[in-house]
């Protein structure tokens, strides 16, 4: 499907089987000799702590300005390029599933996080100085574990990343209204979540998704704009777009099979329906990236 979409499967990428790393990002510069890396994808977990960077991170076709103090998210999946103008420093943090699972962290545990999106707008979390110097503190310690060879040391590090990350997410907003509503329908928006990512391709109404969870389309409506600040009609589509950049992107599918791999069973349809959301049609989105 994307035979030109670099894919990072191990967190190591010497091959060892290592399901966490952390790094420095002025290391990881030198060590490309500045070269920008180009766009990819993980199977696993990564932020940016970022000290001092000038450059941008570009995260499923949306850029985002580097600044210094802030944080960056990038879920399993998603398709990202750092571009720096220059030497920056901060931390990169590598984990994947496993090492949640085997650090008796719940996978729900990410999940209830306001921190990784699996696609669509994932901004960073820009930081004061004062909180900022505690998050470099944790980063310090686990890079002080992960040094070691102490017994129990991973355990250590999954604590303090459990620690940091729950930093991470009280730095963000979250609406101090409709509290108890917004903890009832974390389970619609989950299980709905997935059932989009699984069924994109072929089911592009409300109520296809409202039906499959026993609901009426207008409650799931209202769940997920109250949660999430956009209906599940729009979560949806854009969902469909996104992956209609990824496949016009980095693959060489034509325009009529993306189309048609997406659900749409006219050619001229699926043209219609991206021109609308993203302001030009396929094959020049194609031709401008």
């Amino acid at each position: 499907m994307e035979p030109h979409l670099k894919i990072y499967r191990e967190v190591n990428h010497g091959g060892d089987s290592a399901e966490f790393r952390i790094s420095r990002m002025e290391e990881l510069y030198e060590s490309r000799q500045g070269k920008t890396d180009e766009p990819h994808r993980h199977n696993f977990y990564t932020v940016l702590l970022v000290q001092q960077a000038v450059g941008k991170h570009i995260i499923d076709f949306i850029e985002y300005d580097f600044s210094n103090r802030q944080v960056h998210f990038v879920s399993p999946g998603q398709v990202h390029q750092v571009i720096e103008n220059d030497k920056s420093y901060g931390f990169v943090l590598l984990f994947s599933d496993q090492f949640l699972i085997n650090n008796h962290i719940p996978l729900n545990f990410i999940e209830d996080l306001n921190l990784f999106n699996s696609y669509g707008e994932s901004p960073p979390i820009d930081v004061n100085d004062k909180k900022f110097i505690e998050l470099k503190g944790l980063c310090e310690e686990i890079e002080k574990w992960n040094d070691s060879s102490v017994k129990l040391g991973e355990h250590a590090i999954g604590s303090i990343l459990k620690l940091f990350l729950i930093e991470c997410n009280n730095l963000c907003s979250r609406p101090e209204k409709h509290e108890q509503q917004i903890e009832a329908g974390n389970t619609i928006l989950k299980n709905f979540k997935n059932l989009v990512n699984q069924n994109h391709h072929k089911w592009h109404l409300t109520s296809e998704y409202a039906d499959e969870l026993n609901i009426s389309s207008d409650h799931l409506n209202r769940t997920i704009k109250l949660l999430i600040g956009k209906g599940a009609k729009e979560y949806i589509q854009d969902r469909i777009i996104l992956e209609a950049k990824r496949m016009l992107v980095f693959s060489d599918l034509s325009t009529k099979e993306v189309g048609f791999a997406l659900g749409f069973e006219e050619a001229s349809n699926f043209s219609t329906f991206f021109r609308k959301h993203v302001g030009k049609s396929p094959s020049r989105f194609r031709q401008k990236v």
